[in-house]
């Protein structure tokens, strides 16, 4: 896509052009873009997929802000209510299920 697409895509007030040019520099400078040349301008496109995308990203937070803890995040989600008792449930459920499906 070309930065001028991504601006049609998003909803009012669309962000700027150079606002969201920067951000796909940013993406592209830690490995998730790359672009081809098309005279003055560029058109990018994805280097990884969204669920790597989402992994990573995910990971680069817990480090950042929990000290790589995934335990504190758990806590802080359920601190601020953003995490319920019944799907602190379902997780454990399904860290069961996978602990079953390694043995």
């Amino acid at each position: 896509l070309f930065v001028r697409q991504l601006v049609q895509m998003h909803p009012e007030p669309k962000p700027h052009f150079n606002t969201l040019s920067t951000y796909v520099r940013a993406l592209e400078e830690k490995g998730f873009l790359s672009h081809e040349s098309f005279g003055t301008t560029y058109r990018y496109f994805s280097l990884v997929g969204e669920t790597d995308y989402k992994n990573q990203t995910l990971r680069q937070v817990v480090k950042k802000y929990f000290d790589n803890s995934y335990l504190s995040v758990v806590s802080s989600l359920i601190k601020e209510e953003a995490l319920s008792v019944e799907e602190v449930r379902k997780l454990l459920d399904e860290v069961g299920e996978s602990d079953t499906k390694k043995s």
